[in-house]
């Protein structure tokens, strides 16, 4: 064995042996009624001092600590609900600029341009999938010109009203 290895093990040893005993010793400690109520005494005479502080900290209207820490909570989160709302009117800004600088006329240029193209390819398929149906329609079905025609031609069959009033007989 190395000097390295036998200090290494040694110290190891050592601590091992310390921590026991300080964890021995506070154990014992605890335990004592005396110190126990030592401890205890000394804690709640902490909490009253802590109170009388507060309560003469709000006599003479000063924040104390926890009221500074909670202010500076709401600040900040104030402070980044305001850049979130910077954020977005930057976006929108943006966005408006993109639209008054002809953004808008493109972008309607664009979908002019793809129902164009949607209309040429429903053409075409009408054309090539309805061509011999589209020249004999089917029975019961009546064409786009026949339709108003029809319409116009059930109004003239229908009797009129008169405007002058009916007498009553009787």
């Amino acid at each position: 064995m190395s000097d390295d290895e036998t200090g290494d093990s040694l110290r190891q040893r050592i601590t091992r042996q310390s921590e026991d005993a300080i964890g021995k010793l506070a154990q014992e400690l605890l335990e004592n009624p005396l110190v126990n109520s030592a401890l205890t005494r000394a804690f709640d005479a902490r909490e009253r001092a802590v109170a009388a502080q507060e309560t003469a900290l709000a006599a003479l209207n000063i924040p104390s600590a926890a009221d500074v820490e909670r202010l500076t909570r709401r600040v900040r989160s104030v402070s980044q609900r305001l850049e979130g709302i910077e954020d977005g009117v930057d976006r929108l800004d943006q966005r408006l600029a993109a639209m008054a600088s002809g953004g808008l006329d493109g972008r309607l240029d664009v979908i002019d341009r793809q129902l164009g193209e949607l209309a040429d390819q429903l053409t075409a398929i009408r054309a090539a999938v309805g061509g011999a149906a589209a020249k004999s329609p089917a029975p019961g079905r009546a064409t786009a010109k026949a339709a108003p025609r029809k319409a116009a031609a059930r109004k003239a069959a229908a009797p009129r009203k008169s405007a002058a009033p009916r007498s009553k007989a009787g």
